[in-house]
């Protein structure tokens, strides 16, 4: 885990994070997908910790539930993007606190402070081999019964939707070498410098439990749709057939034989009551 090079990389990638889920319809099943999950977890007046709130595209949904949200990250220059686009799209007031923190640390916060926790962007992929401190800290800060709301890097996933790429930049051992062990990193993957984990559905239920959480939902993201660019962007021009797709997304998105085919694994995970 290098924190430095997460925040410098992430104060690079600048207002492309906001706009990212608009880039393509793909990009906009994922954000529903993602958001879908947000909305039975998350009731008016929650007071909720975003670890790795970016821009704030997501904290304007938690505003829109009626959620108090104290935003977290690592990069000084997505937190700073996160208070232009909170005054300039209205949600600055749900925003009880921008916090610059490293996830692995959440020592300013009391032990069950929050009514839930969200981790959505992939921090916990991350925080690499510290990922069990980061795990820890989150729910650590987490009410007893409450939830911890995150999505991670896919491993399956991530090598369908990057397949080409990936043979044509790579050797067939190092290929083998990310999905033997998750792990994308410059001593694993030369041909990049990016460097995060990526998790099994298997290995992300397993992970959970170990911590005593209980999973209450396990989702793909995308499943049905990934790779399909150019229909897409024709039926989101249909409202009704565009709503349709995004209602068999998220039935398919939960099925256990696809939980592996999308770039992205989401779960809601409860902590115990004791």
């Amino acid at each position: 885990y290098d924190p430095v090079w997460v925040a410098a990389f992430y104060d690079r990638y600048g207002d492309k994070e906001w706009a990212r889920w608009d880039q393509n319809a793909v990009q906009a099943v994922r954000f529903h997908v993602h958001r879908h999950h947000l909305t039975a977890p998350i009731r008016p007046g929650m007071i909720v910790l975003e670890a790795g709130c970016a821009s704030g595209r997501f904290t304007r949904e938690l505003a829109a539930l009626g959620a108090q949200v104290v935003a977290l990250d690592l990069s000084p220059g997505q937190l700073a993007l996160h208070a232009e686009n909170a005054k300039a799209h209205g949600f600055e007031q749900a925003v009880v606190q921008r916090v610059l923190a490293d996830i692995c640390d959440l020592g300013q916060f009391e032990c069950g402070t929050f009514d839930a926790v969200t981790a959505y962007g992939g921090p916990l992929s991350y925080a690499m081999d510290r990922r069990d401190e980061a795990l820890r800290e989150l729910l650590r800060v987490l009410k007893p019964g409450g939830d911890l709301l995150l999505s991670v890097m896919s491993n399956w996933g991530t090598h369908q939707e990057y397949l080409r790429d990936i043979f044509n930049g790579g050797t067939p051992g190092q290929v083998a070498r990310v999905l033997e062990t998750g792990d994308l990193h410059p001593e694993t993957w030369p041909v990049d410098t990016h460097r995060c984990h990526l998790f099994t559905s298997d290995e992300l239920r397993s992970w959970l439990e170990s911590f005593g959480a209980r999973i209450v939902s396990l989702s793909a993201s995308n499943a049905l749709t990934t790779g399909h660019h150019p229909g897409l962007d024709a039926l989101s021009k249909d409202p009704v057939r565009w709503k349709s797709l995004l209602d068999f997304e998220v039935l398919a998105c939960a099925q256990p034989g696809l939980l592996d085919m999308g770039t992205h694994l989401i779960a809601v995970a409860r902590k115990p009551d004791r």
